[in-house]
């Protein structure tokens, strides 16, 4: 039997989350929306999704305030009309596709807000071409041709911790079954973890202990409110000297555990323009293996997966309990069924696809699981 087409649980306050292959959607973000409001490209996009195969979907990294957004056209769930549309949406899209679990990215872009979309420039926005002054732990530019960000007094990070509050309750209301808080990359969560962004010097910033209060305060709010299954993305390292390390990231994630983490997902970067990666593929696979092993959460690993031969080695070797694909999703939305095909694995599909594949692989859908919503 193909490992990476096993089934697994996660933990949740509502019982097990079963997912039908250790395959995941990593979350995306598709820049397509108009003051947070999801419309039908995520229709579209979403409904592709759900018929990949894969046994869980995060939908992309999604604002939980207006300010919070990377772009203009970011996702948002920091209002009822931005939840109403992205319930209304992601609702019609999962009556159209077989039942598969989804999970959503919260977030807080912070001084990397207020930015171009990646294909024009994806710089800062100057507030006089429509723009918004960044928030961060520190007044701390990302680069030298950047203006600094301005540093987050304590009163608001009260107002940032309920705004990932009242996004986990606007996702249970909805009904989405998992959260994935985003704490990597070099948004908010990840700049306090960071010393390389955060050179605060009160009870957030310095030692260890203080770098990881607020993250893990959004988290035990979060997780107070939230009955579905719960997780964090991280950057193990920021590929810099002086930066977050892999040996951190294990030690937070003990923590994490410890306030009711379901799951970690590893990956790393994005903190810092000096950082030095050596891409090869599977590159952050070892640091997925390393925070497993120390710190014995369900992991995610994710970067530079393409091959489902690769896919599978990890899983069989317990390096990661599940591999997210980002780009290769979105280069060929079937790759699960691919793998499937030539790892002899099952998939999820909506009847209408049935008679596509091949003669030797039409074994790969699993009839006894479809169930149209």
């Amino acid at each position: 039997m193909s490992a990476l087409f096993s089934e697994f649980e996660l933990g949740s306050g509502r019982g097990p989350l079963k997912l039908a292959n250790r395959i995941v959607v990593a979350p995306m973000c598709q820049y397509s929306c108009k003051d947070g409001m999801a419309d039908d490209w995520h229709l579209m996009h979403w409904g592709n999704l759900l018929n990949s195969g894969a046994g869980l979907f995060t939908i992309e990294a999604t604002a939980v305030s207006e300010r919070g957004r990377i772009t203009p056209g970011c996702l948002g769930i920091y209002s009822d009309a931005t939840a109403h549309a992205l319930g209304d949406r992601l609702g019609r899209a999962r009556r159209l596709a077989p039942p598969v679990p989804v999970s959503i990215q919260i977030g807080h872009a912070g001084r990397k807000a207020s930015s171009h979309v990646p294909w024009n420039s994806g710089k800062l926005i100057p507030q006089s071409e429509g723009g918004w002054w960044p928030e961060a732990p520190s007044a701390v530019p990302i680069s030298e041709a950047e203006p600094a960000p301005q540093a987050i007094s304590t009163a608001d990070l009260d107002v940032i911790l309920k705004d990932f509050v009242r996004a986990a309750q606007r996702v249970q209301d909805i009904g989405i079954e998992a959260i994935e808080l985003h704490g990597a990359h070099g948004y908010l969560l990840h700049e306090f973890l960071s010393p390389l962004s955060n050179q605060r010097t009160d009870a957030f910033g310095g030692n260890f202990e203080n770098r990881i209060r607020f993250p893990l305060q959004v988290f035990e709010a979060v997780r107070q409110v939230y009955s579905g299954t719960l997780g964090i993305r991280l950057s193990a390292t920021d590929w810099v000297e002086g930066g977050w390390t892999a040996e951190e990231t294990a030690d937070f994630s003990l923590r994490l555990k410890q306030a009711g983490a379901n799951f970690v997902h590893i990956s790393t970067g994005g903190v810092s323009p000096l950082q030095k990666i050596n891409l090869v593929p599977g590159y952050q696979v070892p640091y997925a293996k390393m925070v497993k092993e120390k710190s014995g959460l369900p992991t995610m690993a994710v970067g530079l997966i393409t091959e489902p031969s690769h896919a599978e080695s990890i899983i069989a070797n317990q390096e990661a309990d599940l591999v997210a694909l980002a780009r290769s999703f979105l280069y060929n939305p079937r790759w699960a069924w691919a793998a499937a095909a030539e790892l002899k694995g099952s998939v999820q599909a909506t009847p209408a696809y049935w008679r596509c594949m091949p003669r030797e692989a039409q074994h790969i859908f699993s009839t006894a699981k479809i169930g149209m919503r």
